[in-house]
């Protein structure tokens, strides 16, 4: 019998995953994907040449460690399989200069962005995104991701861009990865860290969840790919983590009894995504004590529930359109587009788990705050 039959939360969230992720790959591979994308986006701003490098890059940061591990399930493996082909033709789309869905990786800022999310992507299923592209796709990738070094990042969590395209660098064996920029994200998120898990994002603090987009879960693979190249790399590691670990705390405590969280700061378009680092620990199996498994999983999954339940957050012909719950175009910023918004899918990053791991094969549980708001005992919270 399937494995996925026996998990009902796991086969919800692949099915999730891949209604997602069919419209861009499934393109890509026809080579279309510039054809057929709806370009969503604030009326008075232009990002249609920024749109589809978005939407390649921030859903396979979310599906490579689904894409990466064999499956235990057999019909799963027949999907995994499928869906690992199809990204790895998406790539070598977006990289080709002869191919017509050929993306911007050298005009203005925004490309460093998302050519850092494919490099993570890649540092996150080495296997399935690099060692299996063929060497002439291979090359495409390294020279669409040093075209977007000879621009500067802002002074912001897109240092880590920047360094993370470095780590991916460093990784494929390119001698010309850049230290210097590597250090400079490293030291100076640890200049800017404010205590208990957070990390201002510059030199104010913004009340949103960059902290889970973009600073921890990069500072986490950046300190996991080259941390033991330098000492002083070295001797953060332990307290990265540890601050990581901590903010996952806080996350999973901002999931309401029915599934809800709050609507604060910048870039809600990406909806679950902002769970990405509280996902990334149950990933590692590196949760803290206080989180088991199954009840991150329980919560978690009433989140994408709720979400993709609101009417609204589907065009008819699949792709995502602009919105917090449903269709919401008066929260897109002027720098979001339907591309920005596939970032959503680094909440699936537990799917790299096997089917038979207490994250999937526990029974469900109540999170902490529908046990708090009914009644019951749940765990005092400390500062880190």
């Amino acid at each position: 019998m399937s494995v996925l039959q026996n998990n009902d939360d796991r086969k919800f969230w692949l099915d999730s995953m891949l209604k997602i992720a069919s419209p861009v790959l499934l393109h890509l591979n026809n080579r279309t994907l510039k054809q057929e994308m709806p370009v969503e986006m604030q009326e008075g701003t232009s990002r249609e040449n920024f749109s589809h490098l978005e939407a390649l890059s921030r859903l396979l940061v979310g599906m490579a460690p689904w894409l990466e591990r064999v499956s235990e399930d057999e019909e799963e493996e027949i999907l995994r399989l499928k869906y690992a082909e199809l990204a790895r033709a998406a790539v070598d789309a977006g990289t080709d200069p002869t191919s017509p869905d050929y993306m911007n990786f050298s005009d203005d800022f925004q490309p460093i962005v998302d050519t850092a999310f494919l490099a993570n992507a890649i540092l996150r299923a080495p296997t399935e995104l690099w060692k299996k592209l063929d060497d002439r796709v291979k090359k495409n990738v390294i020279t669409a991701i040093k075209a977007t070094r000879t621009r500067k990042p802002i002074f912001s969590n897109w240092l880590l861009f920047s360094a993370i395209i470095e780590a991916f660098l460093y990784k494929v064996g390119e001698k010309s990865w850049d230290p210097m920029r590597i250090d400079y994200a490293i030291k100076q998120f640890d200049q800017w860290y404010l205590g208990d898990g957070i990390y201002s994002d510059g030199p104010e603090y913004h009340h949103d969840y960059y902290n889970s987009f973009v600073i921890h879960p990069m500072l986490v693979d950046l300190i996991e790919t080259v941390g033991e190249e330098y000492r002083e790399w070295t001797v953060l590691k332990e307290s990265i983590i540890k601050r990581s670990q901590r903010y996952a705390v806080i996350q999973e405590r901002t999931i309401s009894p029915e599934g809800t969280f709050p609507p604060v700061g910048r870039s809600l378009a990406y909806r679950f995504g902002v769970f990405q680092s509280l996902a990334q620990h149950a990933l590692r199996k590196d949760l803290p004590k206080e989180l088991p498994p199954a009840q991150v999983r329980s919560a978690l999954t009433e989140v994408i529930k709720r979400t993709l339940s609101a009417p609204g957050t589907f065009v008819e012909s699949g792709w995502l359109r602009v919105g917090f719950s449903g269709h919401q175009p008066g929260i897109g910023e002027g720098y979001i587009s339907t591309g920005s918004l596939y970032l959503c899918t680094a909440a699936f990053l537990p799917l790299g788990l096997p089917s038979s791991d207490s994250f999937w094969s526990d029974p469900p549980m109540e999170w902490t705050s529908k046990r708090a708001w009914s009644g019951k005992e749940f765990p005092i919270d400390y500062s880190l």
